[in-house]
């Protein structure tokens, strides 16, 4: 049980760092361009200098949502953590991880939300690129969608041992 909990720690702190990482960096679609390599993320666009990303007055509202989304995931991925570690030395067996799992599943549906819009959206519409292609910050918030979605199960399942 100890070997468990230690291994569902360790997917939760990376599906944190992950999730901060595909927030932060500007790599969630990739181009190339005359000038080099061009990408795209939540907040910047970057071609050999980033600038502040520029989107027409219609997508400006779904780029918003998926910000928000994923700082909404951030934290309640953070509050889920905090209260893993909380609820495992103070609370009895049959008792433990309801909260827990139940914040993850909402980072779970919230990062859902968030890489939906963007790939309805935004996948494959880049300013002055040809040949575009997702970068690795889109494919961090899968693989964050799918670890939290198990993280928040197991704490469900575990509430009982």
């Amino acid at each position: 049980m100890l070997v468990l909990l230690a291994g569902i720690f360790v997917v939760h702190i990376a599906t944190v760092i992950m999730l901060f990482v595909s927030t932060i960096a500007n790599v969630w679609m990739v181009g190339s361009s005359n000038f080099g390599t061009i990408s795209t993320g939540l907040w910047l666009l970057c071609n050999k200098t980033c600038t502040q990303l520029s989107v027409s007055s219609r997508d400006e509202a779904s780029l918003k949502a998926v910000q928000a989304f994923m700082i909404l995931s951030i934290i309640f991925s953070v509050v889920a953590l905090v209260l893993f570690i909380i609820q495992l030395f103070t609370l009895e067996k049959g008792k433990r991880f309801y909260m827990t799992g139940a914040v993850m599943l909402v980072c779970w549906m919230c990062i859902l939300i968030a890489v939906s819009i963007y790939t309805a959206r935004f996948t494959g519409k880049m300013v002055y690129s040809t040949n575009p292609h997702h970068g690795y910050c889109f494919i961090l918030a899968w693989i964050c969608f799918c670890f939290s979605f198990v993280i928040g199960i197991l704490y469900l399942v575990l509430r009982k041992k």
